[in-house]
């Protein structure tokens, strides 16, 4: 119990306990969505929840995608055909979508093959991507679609990534080794090799950046990493492997995708524990929340769905049909 409280003090004062007003979403807001299955991308209508159109992507499979700022473009990276850390092709270009068009109408070379996979634009309005067989983000400027720089993980295998809100620290999964990698964003360089568990997948902060969350892949449990310490603090039980996470704005809430039984855990940030478990079509991979902050979208992939999780009541709402194999989600304004 004492534990327990300590966290809730902890919690508190790191402000996740205050309540966020939402936003609203700008009426052209789009969801978009990277169908792994079939080599496309898929533009959703949020207002109507309907799909406007699905892009054929170039070469091989790509599974996420990021949008500018301003909506203009995607950039979707075309990863390979096979899984992380298993054999098969690697990509090493970055398909640029027109969101007016709806076309491809360039690429971005990275110089050789490096398996790119989760980009993350940064508040200076660079691309930061990760870059698996280099064990590094490459930097990218979206602008002159050149690669500006390098910063070294240390460390195989670094999948998926997240930025703080401020722009200055970056925290990469590292699957296979079961680490995660601390960054230093500004000064482009490591701050630390947090060692996990066997193996990890996906990352994600929390509202106030003040914990980062990744997923045990042999065991049914989160791990829950102090950002100031860059050392993992607790860990949070759930009743099934999972795979993605993200917490809510509103810092109360972390929901976990659990791929097995093909529900979504909803985690109490006061105390550590699974509120509620939600059913969703089959196998949810990926969580987004826009900014209207009340909703957030699940990709699916073994349904072709994005699933419509109603965060005020906890409903599933009608889900959005989109291409073969969905998993990386964004948003453009």
């Amino acid at each position: 119990m004492a534990a327990i409280t300590s966290w809730m003090i902890l919690l508190a004062g790191a402000g996740l306990m205050a309540p966020l007003k939402p936003a609203r979403l700008p009426r052209q807001a789009r969801l978009l969505v990277e169908n792994k299955g079939e080599h496309s991308l898929s533009v959703v209508d949020l207002a109507t929840r309907s799909e406007l159109a699905r892009v054929t992507l170039s070469g091989i499979t790509g599974h996420e995608v990021a949008a500018s700022p301003d909506g203009r473009f995607a950039y979707a990276p075309i990863y390979g055909n096979s899984g992380v850390g298993m054999p098969g092709t690697n990509g090493r270009t970055i398909d640029v979508i027109n969101l007016a068009s709806r076309r491809v109408v360039g690429e971005i070379d990275l110089g050789r093959p490096v398996r790119p996979h989760c980009p993350v634009y940064g508040r200076d309005g660079l691309l930061y991507v990760t870059a698996e067989l280099a064990h590094a983000i490459f930097v990218v400027n979206p602008r002159t679609r050149k690669v500006v720089g390098q910063i070294s993980t240390e460390q195989p295998e670094s999948h998926m990534l997240a930025i703080s809100r401020d722009g200055k620290r970056g925290y990469t999964a590292n699957v296979g080794a079961g680490t995660v990698t601390a960054l230093d964003m500004e000064a482009r360089k490591p701050i630390a090799v947090i060692h996990v568990c066997k193996v990890v997948q996906r990352i994600a902060l929390s509202a106030d950046d003040r914990f980062a969350f990744t997923a045990d892949q042999n065991q049914p449990r989160i791990a829950v990493i102090d950002t100031s310490t860059n050392q993992v603090k607790s860990w949070i039980t759930l009743p099934a492997v999972a795979f993605g996470t993200r917490a809510t704005p509103d810092g109360r809430w972390l929901l976990a995708t659990m791929p097995g039984p093909s529900e979504i855990a909803v985690v109490d940030l006061h105390n550590l524990r699974v509120e509620r478990t939600i059913k969703v079509p089959e196998s949810p991979q990926e969580i987004l929340i826009p900014p209207a902050r009340h909703i957030a979208y699940i990709s699916c992939d073994r349904s072709g769905e994005v699933a419509v999780l109603n965060l005020e009541n906890w409903e599933v709402e009608t889900p959005i049909r989109v291409g073969r194999d969905d998993d990386g989600l964004a948003w453009a304004p």
